[in-house]
């Protein structure tokens, strides 16, 4: 028989999770449960009292910080109204609300938001978008079926999203089950390649998908790109310009251009989208994670006019675009995203944010002179350290070394979180930390890999 939830024992949670609770991307077998049952502001409290600071945002979502009182308002009022109302050929007014909000706020162009449930589920969205567009717009090119995307690119874990991505490790298994791509390789400005130096690598890298869209145009819809930093791959930041002159080529060569900003938009690159920062307007723009502040999965694929109009038609013309989710822009996660956007607004979260990126950047800079990390990156407030075995040859610790794992697992004995992607330690703290809490992440860093 089931017990009240206030008499299970820690012991008892901790059971049920390793053994019951199938993680995502955690290996089973070595699992040692970490439960938190409450947090606040940029800290989390685990079931035995331990606090630690949020150093990962819970994961690149968490934006104004954990219980914010206006966000958690702002659910509670909606709950009171309706919790759920289908997107399927019905609508709510806090939705239509947000997406108007989406549109006055998203770069030039963009008129259109189609509601889904996760960051993966806005990629797959835009995916079949874009290859439905050349099929029935009013000059069809039906030939235009295939992608381009970035060797490491990472964009979710639906099967359309994983074609699109570039991780071996995480998606080789099911490779039988995806559809092929163009890939290009990442445009790293840590690890350049031979020859090429930090000042010619946005060229050198924009020369190479110029070549594959001089040969491969006609058959192409779009080209998927997370803007500025691909996270997953290690947060690999681009080349100054390379976004731009991405969105030239493809316009040059009749390509769309999917911005992937699920990781990098809401705030985290210092602007609201990184698209932003190079005056970027691409024809489809994928937003997720920190849209409802991490509060509630909701995501949103902002569209252009002409693709919009290409969907228009009579009923028996089958324009429709038939994709949907059962809690597609769902209310509650609508009045938790326009509870966030109001609150970057009234606290002018954006315009707090330069300090506080020296600030990060600071401590990245004492801690890149550590002989164990081979390279410090930031961009806005996305911060990377990179562990190498070799400083001067870049070698990487081998995948099964697991030193970022252990690095991160000594850090919360000086009670940060933070959570390694490989080699790579990850700094992107809810936009609301202070600056002693930012000190708090760089000092335990360097204490941990002096």
């Amino acid at each position: 028989m089931s017990r009240e939830n206030s008499e299970d024992s820690p012991e008892d949670l901790a059971r049920w999770d390793r053994e019951e609770v199938w993680h995502a991307f955690t290996q089973m077998s070595e699992y040692t449960p970490w439960i938190i049952e409450s947090a606040q502001g940029c800290w989390l409290t685990d079931i035995h009292g331990r606090r630690y600071l949020d150093g990962v945002s819970s994961l690149w979502c968490n934006v104004h910080g954990h219980r914010h009182p206006q966000v958690d308002r702002a659910v509670r009022e909606q709950l009171e109204r309706v919790a759920h109302v289908t997107s399927l050929g019905m609508s709510n007014p806090t939705t239509i609300r947000l997406a108007h909000r989406l549109v006055e706020l998203s770069p030039v162009g963009l008129q259109h938001v189609f509601f889904s449930d996760s960051g993966a589920s806005a990629v797959e969205v835009a995916v079949k978008m874009a290859f439905q567009y050349w099929q029935q717009r009013s000059e069809p090119r039906p030939e235009k079926t295939r992608f381009i995307a970035l060797d490491q690119a990472y964009h979710g874990d639906t099967l359309g999203s994983v074609s699109i991505g570039g991780v071996a490790r995480f998606h080789e298994m099911f490779r039988p089950l995806l559809f092929d791509v163009l890939r290009l390789p990442a445009p790293d400005t840590y690890r350049l390649p031979p020859g090429v130096s930090a000042d010619e690598a946005c060229d050198y890298y924009l020369g190479q998908l110029e070549a594959m869209l001089k040969e491969h145009h006609g058959q192409v819809a779009a080209m998927v790109i997370e803007p500025l930093v691909q996270g997953a791959a290690g947060m690999i930041m681009q080349p100054r310009g390379f976004l731009r002159g991405v969105r030239e080529l493809t316009r040059r060569y009749e390509v769309l251009l999917v911005a992937d900003e699920v990781a990098v938009g809401m705030g985290r690159t210092g602007t609201m989208f990184a698209c932003e920062q190079e005056d970027v307007s691409p024809d489809l723009l994928c937003v997720a994670k920190g849209i409802t502040g991490g509060y509630l999965p909701l995501a949103a694929t902002l569209a252009t006019t002409e693709i919009w109009r290409a969907f228009l038609g009579r009923y028996d013309e089958y324009k429709t675009f038939f994709h949907g989710h059962t809690y597609g822009g769902n209310p509650l996660g609508a009045a938790a995203a326009i509870a966030t956007l109001d609150v970057f607004e009234q606290e002018k979260t954006l315009e707090q944010l330069p300090i506080k990126m020296e600030r990060l950047a600071l401590h990245l800079r004492r801690i890149a002179e550590l002989p164990a990390v081979g390279d410090t990156r930031q961009c806005g407030m996305i911060g990377a350290v990179e562990l190498v075995r070799d400083k001067g040859t870049k070698e990487p610790h081998p995948w099964h070394e697991r030193r970022g794992m252990q690095v991160c697992e000594t850090l919360r004995g000086e009670g940060v979180w933070l959570r390694p992607l490989g080699n790579v330690l990850v700094v992107m703290p809810p936009l609301s930390i202070s600056l002693d809490e930012i000190d708090l992440i760089g000092n335990a860093i360097h204490k941990v890999l002096l």
